[in-house]
């Protein structure tokens, strides 16, 4: 089992509007052999840091599922000028052991 944290730095309060573009693209995403998605915002942690959490059995799910979201256009309009609220981030590939 792997998890999956892809970790955003939000611009100074656009938090909320990540978590929300966050939430309607994961509508459109495929969701067989996903075990669990979540979101998790900071509590504690550097000022609007919002993780996107993803726990799967094999690595290629969750790379064959990046793969697939820019053809599907509801995905790509839900995530339409994200890149306006992120400062910056980072991807973290853990393994459960």
């Amino acid at each position: 089992m792997f998890v999956i944290r892809d970790v955003f730095r939000a611009r100074a309060g656009k938090g909320k509007e990540l978590i929300a573009k966050f939430k309607r693209a994961g509508d459109f995403m495929p969701r067989e052999d996903i075990h669990a998605r979540r979101i998790l915002s900071d509590t504690v942690a550097g000022y609007w840091t919002i993780v996107m959490e993803t726990e799967v059995e094999k690595l290629d799910t969750y790379f064959q599922m990046l793969n697939t979201r820019p053809s599907n256009p509801k995905a790509e309009e839900a995530m339409k000028g994200y890149t306006d609220l992120v400062e910056g981030g980072y991807r973290e590939i853990l393994h459960v052991e």
